[in-house]
């Protein structure tokens, strides 16, 4: 088994629950957009440090999976045009603190766990990664029991 195939399975186990999996789809969208919106005011040259950002872990995703890293580049790219469009990293606060509160709703009320990243920090890149995964179905996720 690959690495990737452990750490989204890993991950699946703490994401079961449909509402949980539909929380973590805003939550996770509005925290990326929030990351993007505020490093947006911080310019490195012609790229902002958000643009950088992706760059980064675009890489380490492809050290991952190919394909999964091409998904998530296309919908960074998306977030980050939004941010530009926005242009207000106020709203990015706003969006980062809402997508953490979707996220504790959903393991509060629906999986009644605990965040996955509290296990492995490398969730906190492994989420989004998992739910590009769950709309592509590049790869196949083997339920592992917790």
């Amino acid at each position: 088994m690959k690495r990737v195939d452990d750490l989204l399975s890993d991950y699946g186990a703490h994401h079961r629950t449909r509402g949980n999996l539909v929380c973590h789809a805003f939550g996770v969208t509005l925290i990326v957009f929030g990351i993007l919106s505020l490093l947006a005011e911080l310019r490195v040259g012609p790229v902002t440090a958000g643009e950088i950002l992706i760059a980064v872990v675009v890489l380490y995703y492809a050290t991952l999976d190919l394909p999964l890293a091409g998904g998530m580049l296309a919908a960074l790219v998306v977030l980050d045009l939004a941010a530009r469009a926005v242009g207000d990293w106020r709203v990015g606060l706003g969006a980062f603190a809402i997508g953490w509160v979707f996220q504790a709703i959903g393991h509060a009320v629906y999986e009644k766990n605990r965040p996955a990243f509290f296990k492995n920090l490398q969730h906190l890149l492994v989420g989004p990664l998992f739910l590009v995964n769950e709309v592509l179905r590049v790869r196949r996720v083997a339920p592992v029991p917790r």
